[in-house]
Parts: structure tokens; sequence; C-alpha cells
């Protein structure tokens, strides 16, 4: 009989941080893989208060291989890192950290694996009529991934934020129906609707949706935000952050074990 404090000894530990993580599904996913796949590994829920906490945490844990990073830390994490991919440096956002030593000194670098599962989310659902026109909602870490694969993608788009009107950025009262009209392809990049706030949503002017409308919410708890209803209701073609959420985690899996 195998000894249990040799298997934990000999367990790769991964985990996740972000500030409040009671709607993440991360835990639940990972430790499913490992079990069905008999890999010796778990995976942690980290909620940190601040990002400043990082250096603490690894600290506590010494066998952490790798990170995933959700709100509000994919670009204020950047400066806790040793190096990071092409695509992070690009979107100024990361969601993944692989851990390595060498020497006994830990080397930590960030990637951002939410670009493959935006894309993957997203292809599937390209109409040549939105190709030119989508709304983002929401300008923090994901929204920087989303704007990532869209200019790969040729596609313009608005960026919409509750404050800070820019060129290319409006707020949400200037979202007037001529906005919603021009731009059938809508991402919410935001946390709006996700749980437990199951009942907001953004506010938009959703009568003006039409069946030519395709609306992504990032969000994959609950199924079905407001904001996806609301479109479904209107005709519009809908997608939750599921897909999103299952390849970003695979390609984070493929990164600790390179």
């Amino acid at each position: 009989m195998q000894n249990p404090t040799r298997i934990k000894h000999l367990m790769v530990h991964y985990g996740l941080i972000g500030k409040e993580l009671e709607h993440s599904a991360s835990e639940n996913y990972f430790s499913e893989k490992f079990r069905k796949n008999q890999i010796l590994a778990c995976y942690t829920l980290f909620p940190l208060p601040s990002i400043d906490e990082l250096p603490v945490l690894l600290q506590q844990n010494n066998d952490l291989a790798g990170l995933n990073v959700t709100i509000p830390y994919k670009s204020a994490v950047i400066p806790y890192l040793d190096e990071l991919s092409r695509e992070a440096y690009f979107t100024g956002a990361v969601n993944t950290i692989k851990i390595t030593k060498t020497n006994g000194r830990r080397h930590l670098k960030g990637y951002n694996t939410d670009i493959a599962g935006f894309e993957a989310t997203l292809k599937p659902f390209i109409k040549r009529r939105v190709n030119s026109h989508a709304l983002i909602l929401g300008t923090g870490g994901a929204s920087k991934a989303v704007q990532f694969v869209l200019r790969k993608l040729g596609i313009g788009f608005l960026l919409v934020s509750r404050k800070g009107l820019k060129s290319d950025q409006l707020t949400y009262p200037l979202v007037t129906s001529s906005v919603i009209k021009t731009h059938q392809l809508i991402i919410n990049c935001t946390p709006v609707g996700m749980y437990p706030n199951t009942d907001d949503k953004p506010q938009l002017l959703y009568h003006y949706l039409t069946r030519d409308h395709i609306l992504i919410d990032l969000i994959y708890n609950p199924i079905e935000t407001q904001f996806l209803k609301l479109g479904r209701m209107a005709g519009a073609t809908t997608v939750n952050g599921q897909m999103m959420f299952e390849k970003q985690a695979e390609e984070s899996w493929k990164i600790w074990n390179k």
C-alpha cells in the first residue's frame, strides 16, 4: 500500500488566482480531468484580496507549477512575472502562468490562452455581414484577448465602457439604436450577470436586437445570462463562455506540460 504522505509529496500543484472565485468551475474541471486520466496532480482556488499578495502565496505554496489568472488580475499580474509570451505581451493580459525552477530560483512566464479560447468560440458563428462591425463590452483582461482575435480576423470593433470616452470607446448611454443596428456582433467581456448576480445585465437597448445579431457572453456561470436571454428572445444567435473556458483550460494544460 502506497504511503499517502509520499503520494501528496509527488503531486504537482496548480491553481487559480482572482479576487472572488465562487463562480469558477476551474477546480472541478481540472480535478475531474486529473481523476479520469489518473494524473497525480491537484488544483486549488486561491482568492486574493490584492495582487500584492501573490509573492506570499508563492512562498507558502512552494510546489506550485502553474496558475490560471482571472478577474481582476489579468493585467495587474504582469509586473510580478519574469517573462511573457508573444500573445501576452501584445495583449497586455495574462491568464496562465507557468512556474519553473532552476537552481532553486523560481521563474514565472505569463501566457494568454483566452485568445485560443475565444477564437474557437467565435469562428463557427462568423458571418460575412458582421465581419467589420463588433461591439466589445468591457476593457479588462478578457476584452484584450477578444480585441486581439478580432484584429487577427480583420473584424473592426468599438469598445464600450462605463467610463472613459475615447476615439474607439463609447460609454453605455452612447450605444444608440443605430450603433446596435450597425454592430451585429456583440461580445460581453464584463462580469455583469455572472453568478451570484445573475439578474444583472449590461445596459443596452435590447429591443433593437434582431435575428442578424450574434451575442457572445464570456460568462459560463450561469449557462444563460440575462444578456443572452434577452438576445435569444429577440431572435439573435447566442453563445455562452463554456467553450472558451474549456479551450483555454486545455491550452493552459498544454503549456504547463511542455
